[in-house]
C-alpha cells in the first residue's frame, strides 16, 4: 500500500497528513513540484528480472516519459535478499549511501517502482513528506529539492531511474542531520498496517 506521511520539519509528533489515496497525494505533493504518478503494472516481469528485461517490458511507458521530459537515460536497477554472504554488507552500503539529506543541483530523481519498496522523504516548504512507494508508482523530485531516501535494512526493489545528464546520479548533501530525526523505512512499515490511513 502506498502511503504518504507529512509532519512539520520540527519533527514527528505532529502527523499533518496520512492516506493512501493516490490522488491524494498527488495533490498534496504537487505545490512543492513534485511528480506522483502511478503506472499498470506488467504482467510476467519478475521482481529479479535482468535489467534489459525490465526496461523492455516498460518500453512504451519510457518513450512517452522520455519524449515528455528530456531524459537520456534510462536504467534499470535492483537489490533483494540473498543468500549471497556479501549480501548483508552490500545492502548496508547500498543503503547508507541515501540516508543523508542531499539535493541534485543538475537533475531531477524520477523513478519507477517496478518491484518492491522504498520511502522518498521530501523537505520542503516547512513540512517533511513521507512517501512509501511500492510497485507501479512512479514519483519525480524536482533538481534542488531537500529530500533523502530509505530502503530499509533488508532492501527489496527493482526501479526504474530516469536521468536528463549522463553523470546518472548526483548528490549535493547538506550536511543537516534532519533524516535521523524521522521514523525510518522500517518503522514505517511496520507501523502503517495498525495505524491505516487517515
Amino acid at each position: 500500500m502506498t502511503l504518504l506521511t507529512t509532519w512539520p520539519e520540527s519533527g514527528p509528533e505532529t502527523v499533518l497528513r496520512r492516506t493512501a489515496e493516490p490522488a491524494e497525494i498527488a495533490a498534496a505533493l504537487a505545490p512543492i513540484g513534485v511528480r506522483y504518478e502511478q503506472w499498470p503494472v506488467r504482467p510476467g516481469v519478475a521482481a529479479d528480472a535482468e535489467p534489459a528485461a525490465v526496461l523492455a517490458a516498460y518500453r512504451a511507458e519510457i518513450a512517452t516519459l522520455t519524449a515528455e521530459e528530456g531524459f537520456v537515460t534510462v536504467d534499470a536497477v535492483s537489490l533483494h535478499p540473498s543468500d549471497d554472504p556479501a549480501w548483508p554488507d552490500k545492502a548496508t552500503a547500498a543503503r547508507e549511501k541515501f540516508l543523508a539529506e542531499h539535493t541534485h543541483e543538475d537533475d531531477d530523481e524520477v523513478r519507477f517502482f517496478v518491484a518492491g519498496s522504498g520511502v522518498f522523504y521530501l523537505h520542503a516548504g516547512g513540512e517533511v513528506h513521507a512517501v512509501l512507494c511500492e510497485e507501479g508508482d512512479l514519483l519525480g523530485v524536482p533538481r534542488g529539492t531537500t529530500h533523502w531516501f530509505d530502503m530499509g535494512t533488508r532492501p527489496s526493489f527493482t526501479a526504474l531511474r530516469f536521468f536528463h545528464e549522463e553523470d546518472g546520479w548526483v548528490g549535493t548533501f547538506t550536511g543537516d542531520d534532519i533524516a535521523l530525526r524521522f521514523p525510518d523505512f522500517d518503522t514505517l512499515t511496520a507501523g502503517r498496517a495498525e495505524r491505516g490511513a487517515a
